[in-house]
């Protein structure tokens, strides 16, 4: 990393952003439990840091989804 240019990052912080681009990808926690070779999945989600795009994005997709399907009754079931 130091011949590189980058003294400050260490390989292990590596892992974190890899992680975190995958899950930015939409690669399923499950799956990057498994690659990141972790027993839990609580152990995985501490290696994601969203960023604030991705945090607004998820409030703009909520809104949407309440705006267009929300009634006063109460959310409607559908299969999945």
């Amino acid at each position: 990393m130091a011949a590189l240019g980058y003294e400050h990052l260490r390989r292990h912080d590596l892992r974190h952003s890899g992680l975190t681009w995958m899950a930015d990808a939409g690669v399923s926690v499950h799956v990057l439990r498994k690659i990141a070779g972790h027993g839990s999945l609580t152990t995985t989600q501490r290696y994601l840091h969203p960023d604030g795009a991705s945090i607004a994005a998820a409030g703009n997709a909520l809104s949407a989804h309440l705006s267009g399907g929300w009634s006063q009754t109460g959310p409607k079931l559908r299969a999945v």
